[in-house]
């Protein structure tokens, strides 16, 4: 096993006119989780892709799990988990059908009882003769990584996993995900929600089909030089709403009785708030700001939106 699970130099790779990944350089050590972040457009299901040898870089190159990410796509097809956004599996089948059919595509040699062992750790054993297409939201997308790790991948590549799917099943989704990387395997997933990039040990953030800012979730938002302020009271919608469309109030959000503003000039932040004049009554404080803080900044950034 090589030290990078991925180890990626100047990919690039367009659709007709429309440059989608450019010079992208990445490398994630193996068995780390790391997670993509970025708008819709910014690349991220295209380098996945070019990633598990289902695309081919139009330049750049590097390997992933040692194996020449242009020479050698096929025997990297082999050795690498890929979830899709979408639930692409056989729904007039039962969860233990399509997981047969898996085992057959990749000629394991004793296909039932690598079937039991997976639906077992999976703990869908109890759902094993339910139709797919009968599941709920999370126990497809449990289904659906059941399949990606059937074969025992070194390498686990997820497009947006768990979009559309409660939180509790996400939470238990993720750890499995924790599970299996303690057991050696390497993961990159993208995702949309913070409190899944804030259990990744290491954040990629896209844009333009460039990196912008990467590390753990303390670097990154370190990185922004964001400033943050909150307060305390009720009915502050009204006051949010003034708020944003004041100078230097990148964000302005209410979490139930908090409102918490956000921008890059802290000294603007001050001003917005004193506008406010002593009407509301609402003592302000500055705190840490939160990798949501930093995601929305930077979508806001020119160079850091898709």
């Amino acid at each position: 096993m090589t030290e990078f699970a991925i180890d990626v130099r100047h990919l690039r790779k367009s659709f007709g006119a429309r440059k989608v990944v450019e010079d992208l350089t990445l490398q994630v050590p193996t068995g780390e989780i790391c997670g993509f972040l970025g708008a819709n457009g910014s690349g991220k299901t295209t380098t996945i892709r070019m990633l598990c040898g289902l695309l081919t870089p139009d330049a750049g190159e590097g390997t992933c799990l040692g194996l020449d990410v242009v020479r050698e796509p096929l025997k990297i097809r082999r050795q690498v988990g890929y979830m899709t956004q979408r639930f692409s599996f056989y729904e007039d089948l039962t969860v233990a059908e399509n997981l047969e059919f898996v085992a057959r595509l990749y000629e394991l040699p004793d296909r039932g009882k690598a079937v039991g062992s997976i639906l077992e750790t999976m703990g869908l054993k109890d759902r094993a003769d339910q139709l797919a297409g009968q599941l709920s939201g999370g126990w497809k997308q449990r289904m659906a990584l059941a399949a990606c790790v059937l074969h025992k991948p070194k390498l686990l590549l997820l497009d947006e996993p768990t979009a559309g799917v409660d939180a509790k099943a996400r939470r238990e989704f993720w750890d499995l995900i924790h599970d299996l990387a303690a057991e050696g395997l390497t993961v990159l997933v993208s995702t949309h929600y913070m409190d899944e990039a804030e259990r990744c040990q290491r954040i990629v953030y896209l844009s333009n089909g460039r990196i912008v800012v990467q590390g753990t979730a303390e670097e990154v938002v370190a990185s922004t030089r964001l400033f943050t302020f909150e307060t305390t009271g009720a009915d502050l919608e009204e006051t949010a709403t003034k708020l944003r469309k004041a100078k230097g109030v990148e964000a302005a959000a209410v979490f139930g009785r908090t409102l918490h503003i956000a921008g890059s000039d802290r000294a603007a932040l001050e001003g917005a708030i004193a506008s406010l004049g002593d009407a509301p009554h609402l003592e302000w404080h500055e705190v840490e700001p939160r990798l949501e803080d930093v995601f929305i900044h930077l979508l806001s950034t020119p160079g850091g939106q898709a």
